[in-house]
């Protein structure tokens, strides 16, 4: 069992940065595949950016490379067992609910499909001000 709680969200203006954490409890988070996705209202939800059990393996959203850089601290002691969203050039369209989500297993193609993952965090809300 994995529990996700997502913090960092907020109000900033074009062009500004955030950073998202997902802060992630059980001991077995290292083996773990995290993704980020967000949803805006009315939207689907929409892939943002992933990264693999080891973090050798990334990928990202058209929308969002060269922006956004996901990262990941696999503490052994589990004291910091976090997924990190550093999203960099924000502009209005990046305003959304972000969500962290993990999943056991996944190649880098399921990685943009929300069902493939087993375990979400409730989100946090980012809004880009024009």
């Amino acid at each position: 069992q994995v529990q996700l709680v997502e913090s960092g969200g907020g109000l900033v203006q074009t062009g500004g940065s955030l950073r998202l954490s997902c802060a992630a409890s059980g001991r077995t988070f290292s083996r773990y595949a995290m993704g980020w996705f967000r949803q805006a209202p009315g939207k689907e939800r929409e892939f943002v950016a992933f990264i693999s059990w080891s973090g050798g393996t990334t990928s990202y959203g058209d929308s969002v490379k060269g922006r956004f850089t996901i990262s990941r601290d696999n503490a052994r002691d589990n004291a910091k067992n976090t997924v990190y969203l550093q999203m960099n050039s924000l502009k209005p369209e990046d305003t959304a609910v972000y969500y962290c989500a993990a999943a056991i297993r996944l190649t880098t193609s399921q990685a943009i499909s929300p069902p493939e993952y087993d375990y979400w965090g409730q989100g946090t809300q980012v809004t880009v001000s024009s």
